[in-house]
C-alpha cells in the first residue's frame, strides 16, 4: 500500500527544509510526538538510527527511524519500523519561486503483520493516507505561521 501527494507551502525552501530537518519541531505537527533519541550514527546523516516516541489517550507507540538517503535540501528518504508495520518515506522540496516551496511526499507501507492494522488496511485503506495527509497539512500550517 502506498500513497503520494504534495503541499505547496508559502515559505522559501530554506525555511521549509530547516523546519523539516530539525527534530525539535516534530511535536508541532505530529500529534502525540514525545521525543526522538539518536541510537547510532550521526543525527540527520545517512545511516542514522533514532527511536521516536508517541503518546495519546489510546496508545503509546515507538518507531525506529533509519535515514536511508539525506539529500537535503532537495530530498530525504527514511525507513520506519514498528513492531506491527514498516514503511518508507521519500520527500522532495522544490522551490516554486522565492516565497513558495512544493513539498512532495511518497509513503509506502512494506509490511503490516498484525491482525487489526492489516484488517484496517484492507477495509479502510484511506485511513493510512488520511493520517499521513493530516501530518503533511499540519506541517504546512506550522511552517506558514513562522
Amino acid at each position: 500500500m502506498n500513497f503520494k501527494g504534495f503541499k505547496d507551502i508559502n515559505k522559501p525552501r530554506s525555511i521549509v527544509v530547516e523546519m523539516f530537518k530539525n527534530p525539535k519541531y516534530l511535536g508541532e505537527y505530529q500529534e502525540g510526538f514525545v521525543r526522538k533519541e539518536l541510537i547510532s550514527g550521526t543525527e540527520g546523516q545517512d545511516g542514522a538510527i533514532s527511536k521516536m516516541y508517541y503518546k495519546s489517550d489510546k496508545y503509546d507507540m515507538e518507531l525506529t527511524e533509519t535515514i536511508t538517503a539525506n539529500g537535503l535540501p532537495d530530498t530525504f528518504e527514511a525507513f520506519y519500523h514498528h513492531k506491527h508495520m514498516d514503511n518508507t518515506m521519500k520527500c522532495s522540496f522544490i522551490s516554486l519561486d522565492e516565497h513558495k516551496t512544493r513539498y512532495e511526499y511518497e509513503i509506502k507501507y512494506t509490511r503490516i503483520n498484525w491482525f487489526m492494522p492489516k484488517l484496517m488496511a484492507i477495509l479502510f485503506p484511506g485511513m493510512y493516507r488520511k493520517q499521513g495527509e493530516k501530518w503533511m497539512q499540519n506541517f504546512k500550517f506550522f511552517v506558514e505561521k513562522q
